[in-house]
């Protein structure tokens, strides 16, 4: 995987120019995600908690959790523990804010930490969902890894990223829309120019559906699965630690 980072100019490290990123772009992160992808992620994100809340987990974390629209869904499972883990100060913020907006704060809490370096112990969590986080890891098989240590055995992995569809129309126009209209888009409503511009090239040079399944394979994962979604927009994957 290209190390492809949000300000080609920066030296900084992938993982900083990331975090500062979602910073700059975290006030207005939810309506740029609902404009981006015509609210279509409403849906995905469902089908996430559903897959996530079929086995009945006591214990959640969601990675890359960004404005935590996934921990108040999970909110409606009956697990005890659900936690929220972000690189993103910014990102936080807002998610703290529709935590105690929803008085779920006895419910839900919030980590700073990234997906390379956890602060869980080993085998701490039933399930752990990623929602349009792992294309910006640092080193996806290094997070993946993470992800596998802090699994419960016989624990869930549930990711939902981009993914490009593979039949006409569908991906001449899903490149049109990525590389033309996403960034005009990122320019217009967002401060930081750049971001989506970054956000169409990571999603275009992602590892998805086999690819991804091979790499989630050969760091331990069992019983993989994809399923696209809208053609192959999106795409879910489960995997199991065995």
């Amino acid at each position: 995987m290209t190390k492809i980072k949000p300000y080609k100019s920066s030296g900084e490290s992938k993982k900083k120019q990331v975090k500062t990123m979602f910073d700059n772009i975290a006030g207005n992160y939810d309506r740029m995600n609902k404009l981006i992808t015509f609210g279509m992620d409403i849906k995905w994100r469902k089908n996430v908690y559903k897959l996530v809340n079929k086995n009945h987990p006591t214990s959640i974390l969601d990675i890359a959790t960004g404005t935590g629209d996934m921990l108040l869904l999970y909110a409606k499972t009956d697990a005890s523990k659900i936690v929220g883990a972000d690189i993103s100060d910014g990102m936080l913020s807002v998610a703290n804010q529709k935590i105690k907006k929803h008085s779920l704060e006895n419910r839900i809490s919030l980590e700073l930490c990234d997906a390379e370096h956890l602060s869980f112990e080993d085998t701490t969590f039933d399930a752990v969902s990623v929602t349009y986080g792992i294309r910006n890891f640092e080193d996806l098989e290094k997070g993946l890894k993470e992800i596998l240590r802090v699994l419960n055995d016989n624990g869930t992995c549930v990711i939902l990223e981009t993914s490009v569809p593979d039949r006409f129309p569908f991906k001449q126009g899903y490149h049109f829309y990525t590389k033309r209209i996403m960034p005009i888009w990122g320019k217009l409503f967002s401060k930081d120019k750049k971001a989506y511009s970054y956000l169409s090239d990571s999603a275009l040079d992602f590892p998805y559906g086999k690819k991804l399944q091979v790499i989630l394979e050969r760091v331990g994962f069992k019983e993989v699965e994809i399923m696209p979604q809208a053609q192959g927009i999106s795409t879910i994957y489960t995997a199991r630690k065995k």
